[in-house]
């Protein structure tokens, strides 16, 4: 019987979804980025780690569209992108989940799910007089929650009454809804508890295992370890370093990313 693929096999042997090749952005006399590449593959969770002030976070926002680069190419599924805007680059597909959620308390999962998306209905009713499709929208807000096995009483409850975990999910689902092309996450378990983080742990699987790459922002190590098949290590305003965490441990990362220990050829070059 064949063996599956190991993690590290599998992500490096998909074509690319999103790549980038020597972004810079300057802030007068800082240099944010310095000439950074990046590497994401489709079907893999890539973790994206390095050093307060390293330009991760710059790196994170030219990709998601808020920044704009001076220098630089970006390209997805092979075709060259140039996004002004979050807008554009969630017109090719890349949501972005932060650390705040963005997500209204007061209203409930549905229109979280569809806020600034909302369905109207068909005909006269919906183009002239606006009124929108609450029951449309409440079926594909069960579909989508359900399929991510996040677990609420309705759809129809106010995110003010749910758990960290399940506003973390509702987060999760609105991005993997819209997000057909990747799917960026910002410290996705930094003001969860350990269960919680684990959910949130198990909604990055579910996301990857539906085709959907995944770029996760964080400080966790156990968690990068535990779900990451790639870890993109960022120093300097560059990418230093991309490893497999089945062949580096956690010391070996730490060291890549302060710079006490050097990557091998492979992984200066990306580990590709």
């Amino acid at each position: 019987m064949t063996q599956p693929a190991p993690p590290t096999e599998r992500a490096t042997s998909q074509p690319l979804a999103l790549q980038a090749r020597g972004l810079v952005k300057r802030y007068g006399s800082v240099t944010a980025i310095n000439g950074a590449d990046f590497d994401l593959r489709r079907g893999e969770v890539l973790a994206v780690i390095g050093d307060n002030g390293a330009g991760k976070s710059s790196l994170i926002k030219v990709l998601a569209g808020a920044i704009v680069p001076d220098e630089g190419k970006i390209t997805m599924n092979g075709s060259t992108v140039h996004f002004r805007n979050t807008s554009d680059a969630r017109a090719r597909g890349i949501e972005t989940v932060y650390q705040d959620l963005a997500v209204i308390p007061a209203l409930d999962i549905t229109s979280n799910l569809f806020l600034g998306r909302e369905l109207r209905r068909k005909g006269v009713v919906g183009s002239l007089f606006r009124r929108l499709d609450m029951p449309a929208m409440r079926s594909e807000a069960s579909r989508h929650m359900s399929e991510l096995k996040i677990g609420t009483t309705s759809v129809s409850q106010a995110v003010e009454t749910l758990s960290g975990g399940q506003r973390q999910g509702v987060a999760v689902a609105r991005a993997a809804a819209f997000g057909t092309g990747v799917i960026i996450m910002d410290e996705p378990t930094a003001a969860l508890g350990v269960r919680e983080s684990g959910q949130v742990i198990e909604l990055i699987r579910s996301i990857r295992d539906r085709g959907i790459p995944v770029v996760l922002i964080s400080h966790d190590m156990p968690h990068v370890f535990e779900v990451a098949d790639r870890i993109h290590i960022h120093r300097l305003g560059r990418r230093a370093a991309v490893v497999s965490p089945q062949e580096r441990t956690m010391s070996d990362v730490v060291a890549l990313m302060t710079g006490a220990a050097r990557p091998t050829e492979t992984e200066a070059a990306g580990g590709l």
